[in-house]
């Protein structure tokens, strides 16, 4: 194609990087190409100069410079796979909540949310799974592989357009559950360490950057603790980075028990926790219903981290001390 294009973001691409946008749509695009795109101001999203991580919106709108007659027309979408009848299963027994607008599900320890290079079981494949009968969902936010709970999806474009602005313009709150290696040495705080991604021998991880690094905040407090070996915290990021919680643990000097990219040997305290779970669960999201009022949604502990609970003595109830309810569930207010 030898003449410009501008591009509309859709819903299901929200807060997708720029380069992975490409990536989908152009593949025949080599990075060094799109680099240099960006460099020289080719590429912009709603006419301002982008970068290469640049998050994308429902709606905006991307020009692509002229591709050149001589690329191959980018290849037809691949469908998904079949879902496995045992995963489709599983994701209908873990939706908590579902209606026109939206889904919360209970997303599991393991799965990832979206794809990658070596990614190929992947929420995002098996969407087609939760249609009842109406559109594919769309993702509006992601959990970590290894982090359980709470995830809401959008049914339709408008409705995920609403969940993608509530969570970016921060007016939605989500609320995690850790267990972590040791105390903190208060029993509430903010953390404000600023984070920055870095590529490693074992990819790309991330750091506490003061100079280099993005803003990120977590509030946290302490809700039971067994002795000066472990303790629960309750989470809220105020900031939403790529494995802040995780990082912010660690940098309290308290990582998150089975937490050994971050924490190390320190993550794993005793026998009994090698080869742990990451202990992090999306408890709890309270954020703006698409049709008016406000969505509340708890997400239960899993199984096995109800082993953990009991392991050190922590009653679940404990955790709800403000707002007693049962084990997971979701409203409308």
């Amino acid at each position: 194609m030898g003449h410009v294009q501008t591009v509309t973001v859709s819903a299901d691409e929200a807060d997708l990087r720029l380069d992975r946008w490409f990536r989908r749509h152009y593949p025949q695009v080599p990075h060094g190409r799109l680099q240099k795109w960006l460099r020289g101001g080719q590429v912009r999203i709603d006419g301002r100069r982008a970068e290469a991580g640049s998050r994308l919106d429902p709606g905006q709108c991307i020009r692509v410079p002229p591709l050149g007659d001589d690329r191959p027309p980018p290849p037809a979408k691949a469908a998904p796979p079949p879902v496995a009848s045992a995963d489709a299963n599983e994701l209908l027994r873990r939706v908590l909540y579902r209606d026109d607008h939206l889904i919360v599900l209970d997303k599991p320890f393991g799965l990832a949310v979206q794809g990658g290079t070596r990614t190929h079981r992947h929420l995002d494949a098996m969407l087609d799974v939760l249609r009842f009968g109406g559109e594919r969902p769309r993702l509006v936010h992601r959990l970590d592989r290894d982090t359980s709970g709470a995830l809401v999806l959008g049914r339709t474009a408008a409705a995920a357009a609403a969940l993608t602005k509530a969570f970016k313009s921060k007016t939605a709150q989500k609320r995690y559950w850790a267990v972590v290696v040791g105390v903190p040495a208060y029993p509430q705080g903010r953390i404000d360490v600023a984070l920055a991604k870095v590529l490693g021998r074992g990819g790309e991880r991330v750091q506490a950057d003061a100079e280099h690094g993005r803003p990120a905040i977590t509030d946290y407090r302490i809700i039971a603790k067994a002795g000066r070996e472990a303790a629960w915290l309750e989470l809220e990021p105020v900031t939403g980075r790529t494995h802040q919680l995780r990082v912010h643990c660690a940098a309290m000097g308290t990582p998150i028990l089975g937490d050994g990219k971050y924490g190390g040997a320190a993550a794993f305290p005793g026998s009994q926790w090698s080869g742990s779970r990451l202990h992090l669960h999306a408890r709890a999201i309270v954020i703006p219903h698409p049709a008016g009022g406000t969505l509340d949604a708890e997400a239960p502990l899993p199984d096995d981290l109800k082993t953990t609970w009991r392991f050190f003595g922590f009653s679940e109830t404990d955790g709800d001390d403000l707002r007693p309810r049962p084990g997971g569930c979701a409203s409308i207010r």
